[in-house]
């Protein structure tokens, strides 16, 4: 939420959908589900302090995912989040990077940057 504000005060427009089930969300209906993820919005980020497996399905093609795809880190907590890319600095740089690349598809993303 951090990251999305100090973009949303650099002029970025973003949104933050908050995603606790997978399995809940692929029960509702395709109307439902185009309202929370519109397909026009291509670039999309996950992130999630856990795997990045099954990600794929709602960032699409055009997404990325921030997560933790091994084990065995041992170090206090704030640590290994920062080695994983947990900060707020790190969120918005892969946002920008994904903004950035086909800068010129902006048009796909309805005005969305």
């Amino acid at each position: 939420m951090t990251a999305a504000g100090r973009m949303a005060a650099e002029g970025v427009n973003v949104r933050v959908v908050s995603f606790p089930s997978w399995e809940l969300f692929a029960a509702q209906s395709k109307e439902y589900q185009n309202q929370v993820l519109p397909p026009s919005i291509k670039k999309r980020l996950s992130v999630e302090a856990g795997s990045t497996i099954g990600w794929h399905r709602w960032v699409g093609d055009a997404g990325h995912s921030i997560g933790i795809d091994r084990f065995g880190e041992s170090a206090p907590g704030d640590l290994v989040m920062e080695k994983f890319g947990f900060t707020v600095e790190n969120v918005i740089s892969e946002a920008m990077k994904l903004l950035r690349a086909n800068a010129g598809a902006a048009e796909n993303n309805n005005g969305h940057k």
